[in-house]
C-alpha cells in the first residue's frame, strides 16, 4: 500500500499503536483505584476530592482524571470556579463494579495478568511457549491450582470469565436456532453465564452446567440465584470423567486453551457421548481465513501464546478438528461480536 504525503510526514496510525498500552494502563489504573466506583452515584467531584477519598496524591489523580476525560471515560464541567469530574455513560455501565454489565473484572485481569505476560512476548515468540514462569514465577497449572486455595481469588477469576458474556452471551446462543435441542450441557460452564442465556432464549430446554466440584460450589453460591435453579449441575472433569447424555454440548472458550491433540481427545469424548442427531456448539474467537483479522482474535491468539498451550483458530481449523472427532454437517455463524459459533452434528 502506497503511503500518502501526509502519512509519510506524520504516521498517525503508528503513533496510535505506540500509545496503545499507555491508553489501556490508564483505564486499568482508574478502575483499580476505584475512580469510576466513587463517581457511580452521579456526584461530580474535583480531582482533589477524588484524591482525598481514594488516598492518592492530588497531582497524580489530577493527571489521571484529565487523561480519562481525553479517553471519554469521564466528563468534566466547571462549577463555582472548580473543575468537577463525573462518569460518562460508557464508564457508568461497563467500568463500575456494581453494574450488571460490568467489564471491571476483565480490566483487572488484563492489568494484573495479561499486561505482565505481554512484557515477555519477545521470549514467547522466540521460544513458542507461554511465559507464566517468567512473569509470575509459577506455571499456569500451579496458578490454576492456587485459585482453589482461596475463595476470594477464585471468585475474582470466575467474575472475569463471566464478564465478557455481558456483551456477547445473547449473540452466541442465538446465532443458530437451538430450540430443537431440549437437553443442553455446557461443558466447563463455570459461572453459568451461557447456561442462563440458553435458559432465557430456549425456556423449553433443560440446561446443565458441567464443571469441577469446587467451581460448581462457587457457581451456586455467587452466580446462579434460586430463581434460576431450572439450571442443573453436574460435577466432573471432562477430560477424565463420564460425560452424560445430552442433545447439545456447548464448549465456550474451551477448545482454544489446548493443543491439537488435547482438543481432538476432548471432542472425541464428546462425540462418543453423543447420540445420532446430537450436536456440539463451539464458541470461540475466529480468525479470518485470509489472515486479515479480526485484530481482536489475532491479539487473543498472541495472548494464548504467552499464557497457555493453545491458540485461536480459523473456522476451517475448527471444522477439521470436529470432523476428525467424528462430527459432520459442520456450520459456522459469525455474530459480529468478539465470539463466533461453530455447530457440528453426529
Amino acid at each position: 500500500m502506497e503511503l500518502s504525503k501526509q502519512e509519510l510526514e506524520y504516521p498517525q496510525k503508528l503513533l496510535n499503536y505506540m500509545d496503545g498500552f499507555l491508553i489501556s494502563k490508564t483505564m486499568f489504573t482508574a478502575c483499580e483505584l476505584g475512580v469510576f466506583d466513587l463517581l457511580e452515584n452521579g456526584e461530580a467531584l474535583s480531582s482533589k476530592a477524588v484524591a482525598e477519598r481514594l488516598g492518592t496524591s492530588a497531582d497524580g489523580m489530577d493527571r489521571l482524571l484529565t487523561a480519562c476525560v481525553g479517553l471519554q471515560l469521564l466528563q468534566v464541567k466547571g462549577h463555582q470556579g472548580k473543575v468537577l469530574y463525573s462518569n460518562t455513560d460508557l464508564s457508568q455501565i461497563y467500568l463500575t463494579k456494581a453494574s450488571p454489565r460490568t467489564l471491571y473484572y476483565s480490566m483487572a485481569y488484563y492489568s494484573q495478568t495479561i499486561y505482565h505476560c505481554f512484557a515477555f512476548l519477545n521470549d514467547a515468540v522466540r521460544e513458542g511457549k507461554n511465559q507464566y514462569e517468567r512473569a509470575f514465577g509459577i506455571s499456569p497449572q500451579e496458578l490454576f491450582e492456587s485459585l482453589y486455595r482461596s475463595e476470594e481469588e477464585m471468585l475474582k477469576f470466575m467474575q472475569l470469565m463471566n464478564s465478557i458474556w455481558n456483551i456477547c452471551g445473547k449473540a452466541v446462543v442465538m446465532a443458530f436456532d437451538l430450540s430443537i435441542f431440549t437437553n443442553i450441557i455446557d461443558l466447563g460452564g463455570c459461572t453459568g453465564a451461557i447456561a442462563k442465556e440458553c435458559n432465557s432464549a430456549y425456556p423449553q430446554s433443560k440446561v446443565t452446567i458441567y464443571d469441577l466440584p469446587k467451581v460448581l460450589e462457587m457457581t451456586r453460591k455467587h452466580f446462579v440465584p434460586p430463581d434460576e435453579r431450572r439450571i442443573a449441575f453436574h460435577e466432573g472433569d471432562f477430560f477424565k470423567d463420564p460425560i452424560p447424555d445430552a442433545d447439545l454440548y456447548i464448549l465456550a472458550r474451551i477448545i482454544h486453551d489446548w493443543t491439537e491433540d488435547k482438543c481432538l481427545k476432548l471432542l472425541s469424548r464428546v462425540n462418543k457421548a453423543c447420540k445420532p442427531g446430537s450436536g456440539v456448539l463451539l464458541i470461540e474467537a475466529l480468525l479470518n481465513e485470509d489472515r486479515s483479522g479480526p485484530v481482536t482474535a489475532q491479539l487473543y491468539s498472541l495472548n494464548m501464546l504467552v499464557q497457555t498451550e493453545g491458540k485461536e483458530r480459523m473456522a476451517s481449523e475448527y471444522i477439521s478438528l470436529l470432523e476428525s472427532a467424528g462430527f459432520k454437517d459442520v456450520q459456522v455463524q459469525r455474530t459480529g461480536k468478539i465470539y463466533d459459533v461453530i455447530l457440528g452434528r453426529k
